[in-house]
């Protein structure tokens, strides 16, 4: 593997996008090319990758649940893959979620596009454990609720489900997507006394799927209804393709 030293390298001026490949197929391949070609343009950079060369990748590849990485900046398209970490073992446990002292910036560029700069996410993501949490949830400058620091939110009240609009600076994510194009949600402003009235609440992302939380911080979730549905017909989505 060959790197080319370019902005993507040097600054973070590069996109990834991470796959679950499910019984030798990427779930969503086609939604998550869209969104890394879209930022793509937006940064200017004049790359493109194909269908084709995924699956020629992913043909030597064994395995039958796994995740495929894409990184593509200026001068580099790598492929790599590595070990799902979520089983549905995990997925039955549910989430324990805190805030992260880490304020997101909603009005930089860089929130709403899967770059390179992940340094917050992973450093963050780290620091969970030590706090004996699985996850946690960024506020922006603005002390709204935004994202996890690798997953979008959702949350429940009297079978309604909520979770926050982009503006508030967060990554669109491709489960996100799903979600919202089968079930009805609204998209709106949330603030952490919001949450107190809050019945269910589930993260997602493309390799965990949907995934149950147990609690945000002082805040129990003892439901799980509207949740099961959604993981559900997430499940008959994989079973179907």
């Amino acid at each position: 593997m060959q790197i080319i030293l370019d902005e993507g390298y040097q600054f973070g001026l590069g996109l990834f996008e991470t796959i679950s490949v499910e019984n030798g197929r990427p779930v969503f391949l086609g939604r998550h090319l869209e969104r890394l070609h879209a930022s793509l343009t937006e940064f200017g950079i004049s790359r493109t990758v194909t269908k084709t060369a995924v699956m020629e990748f992913l043909s030597s590849r064994k395995g039958e649940h796994y995740a495929l990485k894409i990184m593509v900046s200026d001068k580099n398209l790598l492929f790599t893959t590595r070990p799902n970490p979520y089983t549905p073992d995990k997925i039955q446990k549910g989430f324990r979620l805190v805030y992260s002292s880490v304020y997101r910036n909603e009005t930089s560029p860089l929130v709403r596009h899967k770059t390179m700069n992940y340094g917050d996410c992973i450093l963050e993501k780290r620091r969970a454990a030590s706090l004996n949490a699985d996850e946690q949830i960024f506020l922006n400058s603005k002390g709204e609720i935004c994202e996890g620091t690798t997953t979008n939110i959702f949350f429940v009240r009297n079978g309604k489900i909520y979770t926050p609009p982009v503006s508030c600076g967060l990554l669109p994510g491709v489960m996100r997507r799903f979600v919202m194009e089968n079930f009805n949600v609204t998209e709106c402003i949330l603030k952490k006394e919001d949450i107190l009235q809050m019945e269910e609440c589930f993260v997602t992302n493309s390799l965990m799927g949907i995934m149950p939380v147990n609690s945000l911080g002082e805040q129990a979730f003892c439901q799980r209804q509207t949740t099961g549905h959604c993981i559900k017909a997430y499940q008959n989505h994989l079973n179907s393709i």
